[in-house]
C-alpha cells in the first residue's frame, strides 16, 4: 500500500542549480522541465496534493517524481532506455560500406550490389541497403553528361538566357528544332490490356511502318506550340516551316528563334529568307547544349505521352496523332519557366570543371 507521508527533499545547490535551470527550458525536453518544477516544489515543504495542484499535475505524477528523485537523485528524472531491439550495425560497419561503395568496385563488376557488398563485408543486404538509402548511394545508376567545346559558348548561352529571363518588347520569343526520324510502329500482336493486378502487356517485336519528322516552335511566354510535320527533313523543309511560323505571328512583332546549330539551318538559302524577312532574329544555342532549348523539355513530354507507347499502322495514323496531341496541348498550354541566371549556369559549370580536373582523370 502506498505511504501516506511524502517524501521530504533536500537539495544540495548543485543539485538546485541544475534543475532550475531544466525548469526554464523554454522550448525543447518539456517533460525533464515540469519534473523539474515537481522537485522544486517539493523542496519547499509542499505535500504532493499542493505540488499538483500548484503546476495543474495528478497527484500521482507529483509522488512519482518526488520518489524517483529521492532514490536516484537527478538521474531519476531522466527517461530511461526505451525497450526495443538494440542497434546491431555499429559506425565502424557503417563506414564500411560507405567507403568501400565509393572507393572500390567488386573483382566480376562495375559497382556494388547490395548483396555483393552485404557478403564482402559480412552484413545482411537489408542493412546494406538501409545504409545506402541513409545517405543516398545509388550504385547501379549512371548519369550522361558533355560539355560543350563551343569557343562562343559563353556568348550564346548570356545570348539565349537572356531571352528566357528579360525578353524583348513587342516581340514573340520561340524555341524551334526538328524530331526526325518518328517511327510509325505497329505491334505484332494484339496489347492486352491493364487489369488489377496486371500491367498492360506488349509483344517486344514491332513493324515498322515509315517515318516522319515534327518541326516545332514553342512560345515561352504562352507555352503554345506551332507544328509542322514533313516526309524529310532538310533545309527546304525548315525554309518551310519558316514560313509557316512567319503566317502564325502577327506581322507587327519580331521573331527571335532559338535553335541549335544543325547545317539545314546556315544554308544558302535560309539565309537568303532571313534576308527577306527582317524581323526574324536567330539565337544559335552552344554545340552540344540541347537542354537550352526549351522545345526540347516539350519533345520529352510529346514522347512519354503519346509516342513511346503508342502504336500506329501507317504514317497518317501516326501524323495524325501528333497533330491532335498538338491540338490538345493548345487547348491548355503550359509554359517552362526558365529560373537560373546565365551567371548561375557558368557558375556550375566552371565547378564542374574544376571536380573533373580534381579527380586526376
Amino acid at each position: 500500500m502506498p505511504n501516506p507521508v511524502a517524501v521530504v527533499v533536500v537539495l544540495t545547490d548543485a543539485e538546485r542549480a541544475q534543475l532550475e535551470a531544466w525548469a526554464r527550458r523554454p522550448k525543447s525536453a518539456q517533460a525533464l522541465a515540469l519534473r523539474s518544477r515537481i522537485v522544486l516544489a517539493a523542496a519547499e515543504g509542499l505535500g504532493n496534493t499542493q505540488v499538483a495542484e500548484r503546476l495543474g499535475v495528478r497527484r500521482a505524477t507529483a509522488r512519482l517524481w518526488r520518489g524517483r528523485f529521492a532514490e536516484h537523485r537527478l538521474d531519476g528524472l531522466l527517461d530511461e532506455p526505451r525497450p526495443g531491439r538494440p542497434r546491431t550495425v555499429s559506425d565502424e560497419q557503417v563506414e564500411a560500406v560507405i567507403t568501400r561503395t565509393l572507393e572500390t568496385a567488386p573483382a566480376d563488376a562495375t559497382h556494388w550490389s547490395t548483396r555483393s557488398l552485404a557478403a564482402e563485408l559480412g552484413l545482411s543486404q537489408s542493412a546494406v541497403s538501409r545504409i545506402w538509402r541513409a545517405f543516398g548511394l545509388q550504385p547501379h545508376r549512371q548519369e550522361a553528361w558533355k560539355l560543350s567545346k563551343d569557343p562562343l559558348f559563353i556568348g550564346k548561352v548570356r545570348d539565349v538566357v537572356g531571352l528566357y529571363l528579360d525578353p524583348p518588347e513587342r516581340a514573340v520569343v520561340l524555341c524551334v528544332d526538328e524530331k526526325t526520324q518518328i517511327q510509325a510502329l505497329d505491334r505484332t500482336a494484339p496489347i492486352f490490356p491493364m487489369m488489377p493486378g496486371v500491367p498492360a502487356r506488349a509483344t517486344h517485336d514491332y513493324k515498322r511502318a515509315g517515318t516522319s519528322s515534327l518541326y516545332a516552335a514553342l512560345d515561352i511566354t504562352t507555352g503554345q506550340v506551332i507544328g509542322s510535320l514533313h516526309s524529310r527533313h532538310r533545309a527546304i523543309e525548315f525554309r518551310k516551316f519558316l514560313a509557316t511560323i512567319d503566317k502564325a505571328v502577327p506581322a507587327d512583332l519580331a521573331v527571335h528563334v532559338v535553335l541549335d546549330n544543325a547545317s539545314t539551318h546556315k544554308t544558302p538559302a535560309i539565309r537568303r529568307w532571313l534576308a527577306a524577312h527582317p524581323r526574324f532574329t536567330l539565337h544559335f544555342t552552344p554545340t552540344s547544349s540541347s537542354w537550352l532549348n526549351l522545345v526540347e523539355r516539350w519533345f520529352g513530354e510529346l514522347t512519354t505521352k503519346k509516342l513511346q507507347r503508342g502504336t500506329h499502322r501507317s504514317v497518317r495514323e501516326l501524323n495524325t496523332d501528333i497533330r491532335n496531341w498538338i491540338k490538345t496541348w493548345n487547348g491548355n498550354p503550359r509554359p517552362y519557366v526558365w529560373t537560373k541566371t546565365a551567371d548561375q549556369i557558368l557558375d556550375s559549370i566552371a565547378r564542374y570543371c574544376t571536380r573533373i580536373n580534381d579527380s586526376g582523370h
